[in-house]
């Protein structure tokens, strides 16, 4: 029997509904017009297709599914509402011919994941996307372990229970004192390891937020995460909800335009197992629960940053800062 979705300690948002989670999953084995013929075969819903390699599918009762090739090169960005003359594209001011994008992408498939952005559900709802999954699989999607090459993830888009500071804060340290437990968890694939998109925070910026006089100050937050790790590829992406709760900040300290700002936890470290059959996006959700519990207790909390801040100081580059005053 497949696993049940975990209530989160705060199971509903500051409107009081039930907080939601946004999917994405990355595959290979299938092109971009395949699997939108898939899943319209098997849940109906309308077609509308963006460029050759990016289709947007509207269904009555999910919302809005893009499935595309995950290679903004392959995708035009002229006319775009937030990029109207194309500046903000990966080569800057450079977009490259409309004639090149469809070849590049049809080359590039296979290498290059298709990937499914499933509009936000119900946290309770997760077990829903089993079928699909399973639908995927049974038709020939390759996940991270069918092959050395495939980096594929499955990204969860959290929503935040209330957004306030405390909360943020907490689930920050509480993410950052989970995370090698969670990679052993997830026993993530070693390319994904090799390769930047889940990386670890730096152990400075982690001593920082973990330190005992650190402010639940949004501003301050921003500032030190963007100073300090002023990129996408982290295990947890805090850039979409720092753009989603402070815009002009974040986009006057970054110009990536491929942040796009939510007001969720952008959790990136899951494999995309869909060889396993008894994976699911509610495997990765129950672990990502744990962040919460743990952010939800203070005593619990303040129990194991104290363990942290010991741990780290009894280590031998701990030791060297103490020598020379290095904080």
């Amino acid at each position: 029997m497949p696993p049940l979705p975990k209530p989160p300690p705060v199971e509903r948002n500051a409107q009081g509904e039930m907080r939601r989670v946004g999917v994405e999953l990355e595959f290979a084995g299938l092109s971009v017009d395949r699997t939108v013929e898939l899943l319209q075969d098997a849940y109906g819903g309308e077609a509308e297709k963006i460029d050759a390699h990016r289709t947007l599918l509207h269904h009555e009762e999910w919302g809005e599914t893009t499935v595309e090739l995950d290679l903004q090169y392959v995708h035009g960005n002229a006319g775009r509402e937030d990029d109207p003359d194309g500046s903000g594209t990966l080569f800057g001011d450079l977009e490259l011919p409309e004639g090149w994008r469809g070849p590049l992408g049809e080359a590039l498939t296979g290498l290059v994941p298709v990937e499914i952005v499933f509009p936000p559900i119900p946290w309770s709802r997760l077990g829903d996307l089993d079928d699909v999954f399973a639908l995927l699989r049974r038709h020939g999607a390759l996940g991270t372990r069918e092959s050395a090459l495939y980096a594929f993830g499955l990204h969860l888009n959290v929503e935040v229970a209330t957004g306030a500071p405390e909360e943020i804060l907490h689930v920050l340290q509480s993410y950052m004192l989970r995370s090698e437990s969670l990679r052993d968890a997830v026993a993530v694939d070693i390319t994904r390891r090799i390769l930047p998109h889940t990386a670890h925070f730096p152990e400075s910026y982690a001593r920082k937020v973990l330190a005992a006089d650190y402010p639940a100050d949004l501003e301050v937050m921003i500032d030190d995460y963007l100073l300090m790790n002023p990129t996408r590829n982290r295990e947890l992406d805090m850039l979409p909800l720092f753009a989603h709760l402070a815009p002009d900040r974040v986009r006057s300290r970054t110009k990536d335009v491929l942040i796009k700002p939510r007001p969720t936890y952008h959790y990136r470290l899951p494999n995309a197992d869909l060889g396993d059959p008894t994976w699911s996006a509610v495997t990765e959700w129950n672990r990502w629960v744990t962040v919460e519990e743990l952010a939800a207790d203070s005593s619990r909390l303040e129990e194991a940053i104290a363990g942290f801040r010991a741990a780290t100081e009894a280590s031998f580059p701990g030791r060297l800062r103490r020598l020379f005053g290095v904080e």
